[in-house]
């Protein structure tokens, strides 16, 4: 009988951006998967499964039960954004360490989250909950042009749309309406004052309620109305580090999270932190393993340890840097070629598509959201995040995507 600590994993994912995250655990643990599909890729890593339906409460309940009589489980955890809360609550059923099912769901809740960050002083925006779209129009004047539409309780910014002035808020209202009625937290839309300035995320980890402030991811979004992620970069010497770990660990204690590891987005204003919302779980677009490469702090390890109640280490290791360019084409359409044409240097880390010839794409601009316009991404390493966004940069110009649209056939680069 292994000796190495037994972990329940909720919800693994999808292999290209969350394969890494298995890995990681599985280097230290033993894991056992409650997942909504028979494990495929996943198999290498784990030593037991149940299948079952991850979006029936009951079912994830059942099936947490069912694999905690047959190993001695010693923690859960989950990365999947919609399973946070239910994890949580199997967590306390099984007498396992857990941040509190309730403290989750305010952290999905973004309403919530705002009321809790002015409670407690934390710097965010000004937000009003509504339910028609007369109310949005009242709160966007109140507000003041231009404001953000998005569903309270979401992921991935689908639904989130930045509206300039009145006419604009009719099809923004629509769009946020529709994605949030499939929230399971909140089904309401959220009109907030729009911060201008460069995006940020804080990776934290947080153990019996001492909260590390371990990254800085730097990223690059789409121009407006759309918050789509293009890039992120990560520099283990970021000086901005010093400068937003007060708001991160403010944001942390003002929702009540006391083990985790955490996703903290915000935006620098006039160079000072506001808070958008904290994701009380790792975070996607492989952002982790840039942190991984950058410090050498592995947060999938962390996360896993802090489940079964150890402490993590949080030892930097490495001084260097990391980035991640998100590959789309310039268009929509049927795509009928993809390769990289270009060398593959040692700083080169990962290319990596999702697609293949005879796929639909569609961007944001054209209805679809990040899983239905995103080609895949690659990954790059340097000395600083300057010279790794560049190299990133220098890559994507090597990706050739073709792709046949409506008018004709068009060669596009990533």
């Amino acid at each position: 009988m292994s000796a190495r600590p037994v972990v329940l994993v909720v919800a693994p994912g999808d292999r290209n951006y969350r394969g890494y995250c298995l890995e990681q655990v599985a280097n230290f643990h033993d894991v056992v998967l409650l997942t909504g599909t028979e494990p495929s890729w996943e198999k290498p890593h784990i030593t037991d499964h149940a299948v079952v339906d991850l979006s029936d409460p009951a079912a994830l309940l059942a099936g947490g039960r069912a694999l905690a009589g047959r190993n001695a489980l010693a923690g859960v955890m989950t990365w999947d954004e919609w399973s946070v809360v239910p994890t949580a609550r199997l967590a306390r059923q099984l007498g396992l360490p857990t941040t509190a099912p309730e403290v989750m769901q305010g952290c999905r809740n973004k309403a919530a989250a705002r009321s809790l960050f002015a409670l407690h002083g934390v710097p965010s925006a000004a937000s009003a909950s509504v339910r028609t779209r007369q109310e949005a129009e009242a709160a966007a004047e109140r507000i003041g042009y231009p404001v953000v539409l998005k569903p309270a309780s979401h992921a991935g910014a689908i639904g989130v749309l930045r509206v300039d002035d009145r006419d604009q808020l009719p099809a923004a209202y629509q769009a946020a309406e529709r994605t949030a009625g499939q929230g399971t937290e909140s089904t309401s839309v959220l009109v907030e004052e729009y911060l201008d300035g460069p995006e940020i995320s804080v990776e934290c980890v947080t153990y019996r309620g001492t909260t590390t402030v371990v990254a800085v991811n730097r990223k690059t979004l789409s121009p407006p109305p759309h918050f789509e992620q293009l890039a992120h970069s990560v520099d283990a010497a970021d000086p901005l580090l010093e400068a937003v770990a007060p708001a991160a660990r403010a944001a942390i204690n003002a929702l009540g999270i006391t083990d985790g590891v955490s996703h903290i987005e915000m935006r620098l204003v006039e160079g000072r932190p506001r808070l958008i919302e904290v994701n009380a779980r790792l975070a996607g677009d492989m952002i982790g393993h840039l942190v991984r490469l950058a410090t050498g702090i592995d947060l999938a390890r962390a996360a896993a340890d802090i489940a079964c109640g150890r402490a993590p280490d949080l030892t930097p290791t490495r001084p260097s840097a990391a980035a991640i360019r998100l590959l789309y084409p310039d268009t929509s359409g049927t795509l009928t070629h993809l390769t990289y044409d270009g060398p593959c240097p040692t700083w080169l880390d990962r290319l990596q598509f999702q697609c293949r010839p005879g796929d639909q794409l569609l961007l944001p601009t054209d209805g679809g959201n990040l899983y239905t316009g995103r080609i895949g991404y690659l990954t790059t390493t340097a000395p600083t995040g300057q010279q790794a966004r560049a190299r990133a940069e220098r890559a994507a110009r090597a990706v050739v995507a073709v792709l046949d649209q409506a008018l004709g056939t068009r060669s596009t680069a990533a």
